[in-house]
């Protein structure tokens, strides 16, 4: 009994140590609140992309007409 809980305290052990997969849940957390955020402020990003792009084509157009 005492050699079957040694080894999967080693396992245990092991696994812990072994830190590749972290990297990738943090990326998927990461990516799954900047989705949230992106739906969350969806109409306020549309608005500014739609006020910076109406600028920058007022802008253009003043300076191909000077």
């Amino acid at each position: 009994m005492k050699n079957g809980r040694k080894e999967s305290m080693k396992t245990l052990k092991s696994f812990m140590k072994d830190n590749r997969a972290f990297g990738v849940v943090e990326i998927v957390l990461i990516i799954i609140v900047i989705v949230a955020l992106i739906i969350i402020f969806r109409d306020e990003i549309t608005e500014l992309i739609t006020k910076a792009f109406g600028t920058i084509s007022s802008k253009t157009d003043e300076i191909v007409n000077i």
